[in-house]
């Protein structure tokens, strides 16, 4: 039996480079958040993705 977690999926897409605002141009998450994705609980992973989703359209990017 294989164990699924429910855990919201990270949003890297392997296109790991930081602007100069030390946001990433791939999945639109800052510095920071990329460092505690590994740590967050769900509740603080959902937080991240809002935050992110938030920029990645701010940039004009509604792909996702």
């Amino acid at each position: 039996e294989t164990f699924m977690s429910n855990s919201p999926e990270s949003p890297c897409i392997s296109i790991c480079s930081l602007d100069q605002n030390d946001v990433c141009e791939g999945c639109f998450r800052t510095r920071n958040e990329v460092a505690d994705w590994f740590t967050a609980d769900d509740v603080r992973k959902l937080e991240i993705l809002e935050a992110s989703k938030q920029r990645r359209k701010g940039a004009g990017f509604l792909i996702f």
